[in-house]
């Protein structure tokens, strides 16, 4: 796991400082080793921060071929990088490198194009310059696991891990995008393509693209996306069980193909079933009593998981490590997280995220955990309310919408991790809109209207939402809702949300976090699944919890789901986390929930936490962004 960063200028236009204080900015991700690789006469600066994993003495970067005609900075782990060797080396390539997965990409690179990618099982940002043809490449994972970042100015054009390590080119773009902005507030957190910053983008995950360096013309295109192909097979009770015999292996041979490394490894253990499946199965191939299992722990029982976490471990047999998490070390914790946040994140899990991966990153270098299982397997609560949100839709008028969500308000709040009167509101605020928005509405901060009154104009919802439309119309127009849903989570929140947390906050520690549950082969089998199997009776990720009933006992596989949350609530209406009201409308907006917050009228967690990560980031912008 590494960090990534380099520029493209016309001659006189940049130097080796520039691309040492741009890749420096990502030492976190790499504190292992730094690389350079300048051609000065065709204005190409790579850099490379390096968190040593794998081929700890060789895969050194920028990585060329023996001729020089190709070099690569490289981000990422490929899995199954053993097996493209072997078929390279059939094929007459030659290795410098006992077992380099980079030095696989270069040579893969030069005899299949960019046709490697639909070969790749892994996670991975990359770019390659290759020489002969004036191209730089560029190219991100299937689900967006490694974050890039680019931008093209004034004849420049960079790239990096992070906006970060970009800002500081003095080239690059500085003003705030509105729109993101506004998308940040409607989601929770900014989808790919839109950064924090006016003219820098993403690179959305299953994207490549391609600098002609003659011309300047800079290219993207859509190399895999993530879409449901259910299978037309009658789930019958023999079908459903040879899908789970199946689903088992799969998710073995993930498991097994992440624990390669050369570095102290553990598993993220919440005690939930995706973690627990993946350390019970990473047991299977580890020597007896060798796995060492993390979790994080809440004084507030309602958040609280380490008694799970804890009969997980005792069950598997693995040592297990955990901290607590409570109001006085999140106040002391919450400062230097958000100080260091690459763009705002409205997702409080990640508090918990940060520290679980700080204490793991004392013991292990690397750490597998579950995520991916919830958005593939349909495990979150809004897929649980999509049959009552069709029988209120037949049997409640419109007109009367606004009358129950009224009295739906005057529920006693409780902030205790998803309570009853959250679930209601929050349903019923998303059932206030059409289909296509009801989940995205159900979890953002701000519905439209209020997104409206902190800025001042109006966004068509179309605009505000794009994202979450085209991933609902993307199943067909004949879609079940549950998978137009399962749409939206594997396309939009695992990226956007999930997958940038866990980076952030892995990286932040130079720790490497992997996902069994997206290895190639384990989306492919879900995504050909029928929804029956996955939502069934009420019961979420069946078919899930059927495969791993000989792996783990029934009070796991089937208690209750409590998720990764904080908190927050209750911290902000004690008054230990209020963000900065600004100036103007948004400051209005910002006052008026934080009393109504406090007096215990509403529940504004999810907007006051937001803004309190924003206005963090933007305190810290002059001094983390400024070009050196």
């Amino acid at each position: 796991m590494c960090g990534i960063a380099g520029f493209i200028a016309p001659r006189g236009a940049g130097d080796r400082g520039l691309l040492e204080r741009m890749t420096r900015a990502l030492a976190h991700r790499g504190p292992d080793a730094e690389g350079y690789f300048i051609a000065p006469d065709r204005g190409i600066h790579l850099g490379h921060r390096r968190l040593s994993i794998v081929d700890l003495s060789g895969g050194v970067q920028p990585m060329s071929t023996t001729d020089g005609n190709l070099t690569i900075v490289f981000n990422g782990e490929i899995y199954n990088h053993t097996e493209l060797r072997t078929e390279l080396q059939a094929k007459g390539h030659g290795f410098q490198t006992d077992h380099s997965d980079t030095e696989v990409l270069l040579l893969g690179y030069r005899e299949w194009g960019e046709e490697l990618l639909q070969r790749l099982n892994g996670m991975f940002a990359f770019a390659i310059y290759d020489k002969l043809a004036e191209t730089l490449f560029l190219a991100r994972d299937r689900v967006g696991k490694k974050p890039l970042y680019w931008f093209q100015a004034g004849g420049i054009f960079g790239f990096a891990s992070e906006l970060t390590a970009l800002l500081h080119h003095p080239a690059s773009p500085r003003n705030e995008s509105s729109l993101a902005l506004k998308k940040y507030f409607a989601y929770g957190y900014i989808p790919a393509p839109y950064s924090v910053i006016e003219g820098i983008q993403k690179l959305p995950g299953g994207w490549c693209g391609t600098l002609d360096l003659r011309s300047g013309a800079w290219s993207t295109r859509k190399w895999w996306e993530f879409q449901l192909e259910p299978s037309t097979l009658e789930p019958t009770p023999a079908q459903c069980a040879a899908w789970g015999e199946q689903l088992l292996e799969i998710l073995d041979r993930a498991v097994q193909r992440r624990l390669m490394a050369d570095v102290p490894l553990g598993v993220f253990l919440s005690g939930g079933i995706d973690s627990s499946a993946v350390a019970a199965l990473a047991a299977r191939h580890l020597p007896a009593g060798r796995l060492r299992t993390f979790s994080v722990g809440f004084t507030d029982s309602s958040f609280d998981e380490l008694p799970y976490a804890r009969e997980a471990a005792a069950f598997i047999g693995c040592a297990h490590d955990a901290e607590i998490l409570d109001l006085e070390r999140a106040r002391e914790l919450i400062p230097g997280l958000l100080s260091r946040l690459d763009e705002p994140m409205g997702d409080g899990s990640i508090l918990p995220t940060w520290l679980l991966c700080g204490f793991t990153r004392r013991h292990v270098t690397v750490a597998l955990g579950g995520d991916g299982g919830d958005e593939l397997f349909a495990g979150y609560d809004p897929f649980k309310a999509l049959k009552a949100a069709c029988l209120y839709d037949r049997w409640v008028p419109r007109a009367i919408h606004p009358a129950i969500r009224l009295l739906a308000s005057r529920l006693p709040v409780s902030h205790a991790n998803i309570s009853i009167d959250f679930k209601i509101k929050r349903t019923l605020r998303g059932l206030s809109y059409g289909e296509e928005l009801r989940v995205p509405v159900w979890m953002g901060p701000l519905e439209p209207m209020e997104i409206d009154a902190y800025f001042g104009d109006h966004t068509p919802q179309e605009e505000l939402y794009s994202e979450a439309i085209a991933a609902w119309e993307s199943a067909g127009a004949h879609a079940d809702p549950v998978d137009r849903t399962l749409q939206f989570f594997t396309r939009l929140y695992l990226q956007d949300d999930i997958m940038a947390k866990v980076d952030r906050a892995s990286m932040l520690h130079g720790l490497e976090a992997r996902s069994p549950f997206l290895d190639l082969e384990v989306v492919d089998f879900a995504r050909k699944l029928p929804h029956s199997v996955k939502l069934r009776g009420g019961t979420t990720k069946w078919i899930l919890k059927k495969a791993l009933e000989p792996v783990l006992p029934e009070s796991i596989l089937y208690r209750k789901k409590k998720g990764f949350g904080t908190p927050l609530g209750q911290w902000i209406r004690n008054g230990a986390l209020l963000p900065e009201i600004p100036e103007g409308r948004a400051g209005v907006a910002v006052g008026k929930a934080i009393r109504s917050h406090r007096a215990g009228r509403t529940d504004e967690r999810l907007f006051l936490w937001s803004q309190h990560v924003l206005s963090s980031w933007r305190e810290g912008r002059e001094t983390r962004y400024s070009a050196s």
